[in-house]
């Protein structure tokens, strides 16, 4: 994939990262209390634990699925982004750092010629920003979704089940739906699902 110049990028996305740090800030002092709750409760090096376990399992499947794909067959891959790619609730920064048992899968997966599509519940004005972190963080990616002004009216799940529709109607067959919530799993269209510890909604 090749990637945008951050000279490029950075005049683009001028007004989208100032708009990040606006909801940012105001966002991080209201739920300061419930983050570090979060982090208190659930200690980072449990959590990387368990998502490596759960990538553990994933990888093998996602070999064998990946070897075994049919002529001119499309693959991809769908992830969630808060704590699933990257590490949401262990302290805010930007760009944030990759979740790496997740960013090692998605690693071998866009090495052999699946695509990486990202659909998240952020709203559409961090969609540059969001972009731009994943990029950093060496994925590569092939699409990302993000929530629209009529989107934020309507049910996760069912929002993120259209967004696999969508996926499929380009003619790609999502050969598995990576996430941390119910929300991001829900709906069908993939092959196989992977659902990351959220210690009963302590992350998000």
């Amino acid at each position: 994939m090749t990637r945008r110049p951050w000279a490029r990028r950075i005049s683009v996305t001028t007004v989208s990262l100032a708009a990040l740090a606006a909801m940012a800030a105001p966002a991080e002092a209201a739920t300061t209390s419930s983050t570090a709750g979060a982090a208190a409760k659930v200690d980072y090096a449990t959590w990387q634990q368990d998502c490596q376990t759960v990538m553990n399992d994933a990888l093998p499947y996602l070999k064998e699925r990946i070897a075994a794909a049919k002529p001119g067959e499309k693959q991809a891959i769908v992830f969630d982004i808060d704590n699933t790619t990257l590490e949401t609730d262990f302290g805010f920064s930007f760009p944030q750092p990759a979740n790496k048992p997740v960013l090692n899968v998605a690693r071998y997966a866009q090495e052999h010629g699946v695509k990486l599509f990202f659909v998240t519940a952020r709203p559409g004005i961090v969609y540059w920003p969001t972009e731009y972190n994943l990029e950093h963080d060496g994925y590569d990616v092939s699409g990302l979704h993000v929530r629209g002004l009529l989107d934020l009216f309507k049910d996760v799940a069912s929002y993120k089940t259209a967004q696999r529709v969508g996926i499929e109607n380009q003619g790609y067959t999502i050969i598995a739906n990576i996430g941390n919530s119910a929300t991001d799993l829900s709906g069908g269209h993939a092959e196989k699902t992977y659902k990351l510890p959220d210690y009963n909604g302590q992350l998000s």
